[in-house]
């Protein structure tokens, strides 16, 4: 399964990581140096949700975004069968 959201399509990006030393000027050393700069991955945050998708129940990956936006739409959860239903029916 790939990365993505189901929902937005919302799927990785790339970018930097930038590692520096050194006292910054304004604490009264001579600046910050960048001693390295390495390539790194902004992965979205993907939940694996059961949703309602076209009166199905599939599950799927949507990231949190989406789920705090309430744009998903869960299903009813299954109530368990209660002992004195079950007494009755045996």
């Amino acid at each position: 399964m790939s990365r993505i959201c189901a929902i937005c399509g919302k799927k990785p990006s790339a970018g930097r990581s930038i590692k520096r030393r050194g006292m910054a000027k304004k604490k009264g050393g001579v600046g910050r140096k960048i001693t390295g700069i390495s390539r790194r991955s902004f992965r979205p945050n993907l939940q694996k949700v059961r949703a309602l998708i076209n009166g199905t129940v599939k599950r799927i990956r949507v990231c949190a975004k989406c789920l705090k936006a309430g744009k998903v739409r869960k299903p009813l959860s299954r109530q368990k069968k209660s002992s004195s239903l079950r007494a009755l029916t045996e």
